[in-house]
């Protein structure tokens, strides 16, 4: 990383971001709270539960000078709001969230001694559950964070840092209730989320992901008719016509114009579970066989009905025909349908600024793309706040054995310092 371009100020403020002051925070923030801040997107799942994260985060922002609330919609599930007022100028949020995935099979966790919070070490990579998603990320906003407030300069505009709950559900008790309820409207926002790309070795950048896809869940109910195990030949068995069924969801073309920026993956749909069966009855085949799709990639234009519509389509041409055999699509009780936002042109803040940052500071411009994954970034174009979102993160993380590279998150961390101070045209 190169400062030959960056003011003396920015360059003082900078050097301030070690590697060392990185892990330690990582390191705090990832056993924080856990195993109660993992938010499983699974509708029948209980709600994260979140406050201890807040509070320490809340306690790094009043340290720094932040004036700070924590607006809550649900019991025990506090957002943290911080706000350092500057003169007239834009609003500029630092956006992360709070919860994290579930950690469901620990046995699996052999970096990290079968601790799944337990920040561990080796190489350049940093290994425990919330490290690429998101808390590795957010040790990198944070310490931008207190890098800036520490110089106390002079800002043009006011600072925003909001950590939000419940995005890994998207958003209903975070970013939403933030927006809709608590007002929450910045000029420009950051969302400090994996973007990175190159994997651990080699060459390796961050993307600015200025547009997100879409996502929702899906249910395909295929009833038959149950009998005995040892008459498979009179039966019309569910599993079987799900099993012939699967291949053409994987390959099937969902009605959609392509957007300027598409997503990792095209609109697509991603089996998540199969459901058959009654304990007690494994002498008999079912007569009913449920199908969870999650479908991803939704660029804007697509809907949940057009989706549904889509799905049955499929559904109807493979298995339509067969006697004894019924099918019905449907969204999941309880999901939400979330739908491809419009990009932020690279005209405009904040993504000129930090694309000049990246450049400045990288030596190459950055990527502009579209972020195949939720975060709260959506909530926030939906309400046509300029939003995008950059991080260190790897986009596409690993579900057992995470982690993050420690060159990215500090490297991130001082572009995120340096975009602050620019768009906030700070002064000492």
């Amino acid at each position: 990383m190169t400062s030959k371009n960056l003011t003396a100020m920015e360059s003082s403020i900078v050097e301030t971001i070690t590697e060392e002051a990185w892990i330690t925070l990582a390191t705090d923030l990832i056993r924080c709270g856990q195993p109660a801040s993992g938010n499983a997107l699974d509708p029948d799942q209980p709600h994260a539960q979140e406050e201890a994260i807040a509070h320490m985060v809340a306690g790094e922002l009043k340290g720094m000078g932040f004036q700070v609330e924590m607006p809550i919609k649900r019991r025990g599930r506090p957002n943290v709001l911080g706000t350092i007022k500057g003169g007239e100028g834009p609003s500029l949020m630092i956006n992360d969230h709070l919860d994290t995935y579930p950690v469901v099979e620990p046995e699996k966790w052999d970096k990290t001694d079968f601790d799944p919070y337990k920040a561990t070490r080796h190489g350049n990579l940093l290994f425990a559950r919330g490290t690429s998603d998101t808390r590795g990320n957010m040790a990198s906003a944070l310490l931008a964070l207190r890098a800036v407030t520490a110089a106390q300069p002079d800002l043009k505009g006011e600072l925003i840092a909001c950590f939000t709950v419940d995005e890994e559900r998207d958003g209903t008790d975070g970013s939403i209730f933030m927006v809709e309820e608590m007002g929450l409207n910045p000029d420009y926002s950051i969302t400090a989320e994996p973007t990175a790309w190159g994997g651990p070795e080699g060459p390796w950048g961050m993307s600015i992901s200025t547009a997100n896809s879409g996502h929702c869940l899906v249910e395909i109910e295929i009833k038959g008719s149950k009998g005995h195990i040892w008459r498979p030949d009179i039966i019309a068995n569910p599993i079987l016509e799900a099993g012939r069924l699967l291949a053409d969801l994987e390959t099937m073309a969902f009605t959609h114009v392509p957007d300027k920026f598409m997503g990792h993956t095209p609109p697509m749909c991603s089996v998540v579970r199969i459901r058959s069966g009654l304990p007690g009855e494994i002498q008999f085949s079912p007569d009913t066989c449920v199908i969870t799709l999650s479908v991803v990639g939704i660029v804007p234009g697509m809907t949940m009905e057009s989706v549904l519509q889509d799905i049955a389509l499929v559904t109807q041409d493979k298995l339509g025909d067969l006697n004894q055999i019924s099918t019905q699509v449907r969204q999941v009780p309880g999901s939400l349908f979330v739908a491809g936002t419009e990009n932020v042109e690279a005209d405009q803040e904040p993504v000129v600024t930090l694309s000049q940052v990246y450049e400045a500071m990288q030596g190459e411009p950055p990527r502009l793309n579209r972020k195949n994954a939720f975060n709260d970034t959506i909530r926030f174009r939906e309400k046509g706040i300029n939003a995008v979102t950059f991080g260190p993160g790897e986009d596409g993380w690993a579900a057992d054995n995470e982690w993050i590279s420690i060159p990215k998150s500090v490297a991130a961390a001082k572009i995120y310092a340096v975009t602050i101070l620019r768009l906030l045209r700070a002064s000492m």
